[in-house]
């Protein structure tokens, strides 16, 4: 997957490492002057020195966007001074991750990619984003949330080593910040570790440097520059945090689970009707110069997905089959769409879920089906529909295989709707306009 992280920083990079080392492509967004404490971990000081490696995977700073499918191709990461994001267009990223940790939403939407993940507190699943990962210490962290948002930010940092607040290195004043003391030094309480604006900063407790803004960076008072580790160990200053690997195995999750999710949906097109209100085959009617069914068909070939038709026309079996359908035969379709569901589910009976649609909604397409198979693997439900306003549910829906059961039991001209109703809690609504729902019944509307 093509994958844009907002953040460059130390736990933007374990979330980093742990997709390329999984195969992702990363494209990571910076500002133009980074303020990383935890710069040796963390693929911002690319910005500052072109490139930047941890733990064996290198970041590469790119100006372009030809630059960073250059850099991706070679199984780098790619990083560009844009803190809008703007490049993300050019980009098309399958994902987004807003990894800034700004403890607040700067910008993010869920409408940025298929998926999109938001890290730390500032976000709520559903809303700006898809999924938020939790960045707090302790039990929850790197949970994945679907609803809701993460732990609010106390300001109060994480305890390490029986410190908390004493780990940090704040800054004394406004002005140029000049470190005295290197990361991966040790240092006793009382120690003078840096200055800003001509203002001595002092230890507040005895262990290693573990992290330290760079030379020259301009600070304001109170201003996180640095911060102290008790444990001392110097592999700890050079290496990816527990916190950002945790962070960063939630955030593999969210994606992977996506992939999965994605890669698993089939679609199954019902076209077996005999069209009893048209009159006739309705299937195969003039509908703007085209047959109706071929809509259908058209919008769920472009998708990608695996998919198959069932129908008892010769003229659909032949259309569908040159787009790339699998071909089911219902010559029985008196026996109502409930034989049809039993039908393709028999034949896409390994598929994580099914998107099963009609050919009397010409008006259907391509966009259609990805918005609601997006919003199915993106979520964490097992049923959706399209939906217009709070009471019109329409096709196409998508059932979780742990509803193929129920509707394997369907009869007569009972369809999935009513599997639906059953499960209302377990659905996401996807919205369309009344018009893209509308179905062909009569000839009036032809």
């Amino acid at each position: 997957m093509r994958i844009l992280i907002k953040g460059a920083g130390d736990l933007a990079t374990g979330i980093a490492y742990r997709l390329r080392r999984c195969g992702h492509d990363i494209l990571m967004t910076e500002t133009a002057v980074p303020t990383t404490v935890r710069r040796t971990v963390a693929f911002s000081r690319a910005v500052y020195e072109g490139r930047a490696e941890v733990e064996g995977i290198e970041a590469v700073l790119v100006h372009s966007i030809g630059e960073a499918d250059k850099v991706i191709a070679s199984d780098r990461v790619a990083v560009i001074v844009d803190p809008e994001a703007a490049i993300k267009d050019e980009f098309a990223p399958d994902a987004v991750i807003d990894a800034i940790i700004a403890k607040k939403n700067l910008g993010t939407s869920i409408n940025d990619a298929g998926l999109v993940i938001g890290v730390g507190p500032g976000f709520t699943a559903g809303v700006d984003c898809h999924c938020v990962v939790e960045t707090k210490r302790g039990h929850y962290l790197g949970r994945t949330i679907y609803k809701g948002s993460a732990i609010p930010n106390t300001g109060i940092p994480g305890e390490i080593g029986g410190y908390s607040v004493e780990r940090i290195i704040r800054a004394g004043a406004d002005g140029e910040f000049h470190p005295v003391r290197q990361i991966g030094e040790k240092v006793l309480e009382g120690d003078v570790v840096a200055e800003s604006g001509g203002v001595e900063i002092k230890a507040l407790m005895p262990g290693i440097i573990r992290g330290m803004l760079q030379e020259g960076v301009q600070v304001r008072a109170g201003m996180k520059c640095g911060d102290i580790d008790a444990r001392c160990e110097v592999s700890h200053c050079y290496t990816i945090s527990d916190k950002a690997r945790a962070i960063g195995g939630g955030v593999l999750e969210a994606v992977s689970r996506y992939e999965e999710r994605l890669k698993g949906t089939g679609i199954i097109i019902l076209a077996a009707g005999e069209g009893r209100r048209y009159g006739s085959n309705k299937l195969l009617a003039d509908i703007g110069g085209r047959r109706m069914f071929e809509y259908c068909i058209d919008a769920a070939a472009g998708t990608g997905q695996r998919r198959t038709v069932v129908t008892g026309y010769d003229e659909i079996a032949v259309y569908a089959g040159k787009r790339g359908f699998d071909v089911v035969r219902n010559d029985r379709p008196e026996l109502g769409i409930s034989e049809s569901i039993k039908l393709g589910l028999a034949a896409m009976k390994d598929c994580r879920a099914v998107l099963f649609a009609v050919c009397d909604q010409p008006k259907l397409t391509e966009d259609t089906f990805t918005r609601l198979i997006n919003a199915y693997a993106a979520g964490n439900k097992e049923l959706a529909c399209m939906g217009h306003g709070e009471d019109m549910l329409g096709n196409p829906c998508l059932f979780g295989r742990r509803y193929f059961p129920e509707l394997e039991e369907l009869t007569g001209d009972v369809g999935g709707k009513r599997v639906i109703m059953k499960h209302r809690e377990e659905l996401i609504v996807v919205g369309a306009s009344e018009a893209e729902l509308e179905d062909i019944d009569y000839k009036s509307k032809s």
